[in-house]
């Protein structure tokens, strides 16, 4: 069995603690058996790992969310990345596409693709093995998973297993499928019988690659990745699921929950109050999370959420925080960033008309990380290292830079910065903001800028 993990998601729906490169599935707002903060992508691996199937996972993402990825749960993770988002169809397409070219899959072999941020419990996904099992006794092309609905909600899609059918598997016959009914319909679903879509789909290998074929993709992952591009936007559902009609759905009951919106993010949270300087008074049900340097102070409002970062500050009504991402068409260039070697925070931006401006980020390396070798192509930088220590190769010269220390980057010049140990850094980038800043990669091993003579 191999899985495939989708990562996506715009960064509206926890706004303003996700953003375009920090979406929901990084957030570290869950608290894990040993009492620490974790992200729901973290708790996923952790529990793929318990249950004996991240040796066989990769992750599908967008390019902005690699470092993230990287970062929280580890260097070695495979990921595939697409070259610009399409849905999930063409992003499974392009992880079967991988499997086949580059891992040399066989075409025999079940394919289980989840979503990188359901909460479940561990049984969940020993139910995801018992549906890779179950898929070729069945006979069924794709299987499903459905959990148990323990409300008639209207925030899920239900799929309607045929309880006319005579049963003797675990499993059901799917009859059809219903997008986010009002309450009167979905309690009537759950008189059906009906399970919420947790939207993990199984399938063999060959199954996709043949139905690639008849829509003319190609099933080498290089070629595939040349065109992707140009392939239609359009979700699994439909392109593939609602046009198969031999599904098998198999049902899950046990704890599963979509922690997509600040209303049910915060019913998992382990704490009220996450955040520097936090007071709350007389609020019941009221969560606060903070993650600026100044306090917040909130007296007298229940069952709200309270979110400050430097991408913004939020202030609403739990009942009604799913409406969120109508009102956030125009919502600035994220502020805060985690990459693969610490994170960045924007402190201060600006711009005058004639285009020239300056930018002042706080930078954080974390110990043994290395900014790689390269050019800002339009813009100065000015760094001053205000904690730790690390070694700085700038046009070919190497020197140690620690706390104190200040240098200056020239438009073009080239640089890296590998920490000796933990270093944070403030960065002021002046220039021209008209257009989005320009960088050229160099080399991209440490190794590679040793030269003789210099500081290793």
């Amino acid at each position: 069995m191999r899985i495939i993990l989708l990562s996506g998601g715009s960064g509206k729906r926890l706004w303003p603690l996700s953003n375009d490169a920090r979406s929901k599935q990084f957030l570290k707002l869950l608290r894990n058996d040993a009492g620490r903060l974790e992200s729901m992508v973290q708790r996923v691996w952790s529990q793929l790992k318990a249950a004996g199937l991240s040796e066989s996972a990769v992750i599908a993402t967008s390019p902005t969310q690699i470092d993230m990825i990287r970062s929280q749960i580890g260097q070695q993770v495979p990921i595939i990345a697409e070259p610009t988002r399409r849905d999930t169809f063409p992003a499974i397409a392009l992880s079967v596409a991988y499997l086949h070219t580059v891992l040399q899959a066989d075409r025999d072999e079940i394919v289980v693709v989840l979503p990188v941020d359901p909460y479940v419990d561990a049984s969940f996904f020993e139910q995801v093995k018992r549906l890779a099992e179950l898929l070729p006794e069945s006979g069924a092309a794709i299987g499903l998973m459905g959990a148990v609905p323990t409300v008639p909600s209207t925030k899920y899609g239900y799929i309607v297993p045929d309880r006319d059918e005579p049963r003797k598997t675990r499993y059901y016959r799917v009859s059809h499928f219903m997008e986010k009914p009002d309450e009167a319909t979905a309690t009537k679903l759950l008189d059906m019988g009906a399970l919420w879509n947790c939207g993990v789909f199984a399938f063999r290998l060959g199954y996709l690659l043949d139905a690639m074929e008849r829509k003319g993709l190609p099933a080498s992952y290089g070629m595939l990745r040349d065109v992707y591009p140009t392939l239609r936007k359009i979700s699994f559902d439909y392109e593939v699921l609602e046009r198969e009609k031999r599904l098998i759905v198999l049902p899950y009951d046990g704890d599963w929950k979509d922690l997509g919106t600040w209303n049910t993010l915060t019913e998992e949270m382990g704490s009220m109050v996450i955040g520097k300087h936090v007071k709350t008074h007389g609020c019941s049900n009221t969560h606060v999370i903070n993650e600026l340097t100044i306090p917040i102070l909130v007296l007298g409002i229940d069952n709200a959420v309270v979110a400050a970062s430097p991408d913004g500050i939020l202030v609403t009504d739990k009942a009604v925080s799913p409406k969120l991402k109508d009102y956030l068409e125009d919502t600035r260039e994220p502020m805060y960033e985690e990459r693969r070697w610490g994170w960045f925070r924007v402190l201060d931006s600006r711009k005058q008309p004639d285009g020239q401006g300056a930018m002042t980020m706080l930078i954080a390396l974390e110990e043994g990380q290395l900014l790689r070798y390269r050019r800002n192509l339009d813009r100065h930088e000015a760094w001053t290292v205000i904690k730790g220590k690390g070694i700085l190769t700038l046009n070919g010269e190497q020197v140690v830079v620690e706390q104190g220390r200040t240098f200056e980057v020239a438009a073009g010049a080239g640089y890296a910065l590998r920490a000796e140990e933990e270093m944070e850094c403030i960065c002021v980038q002046t220039g021209d903001f008209s257009i989005p800043n320009r960088w050229e990669a160099l080399e991209e091993e440490w190794n590679e800028l040793i030269v003789e003579g210099a500081i290793d």
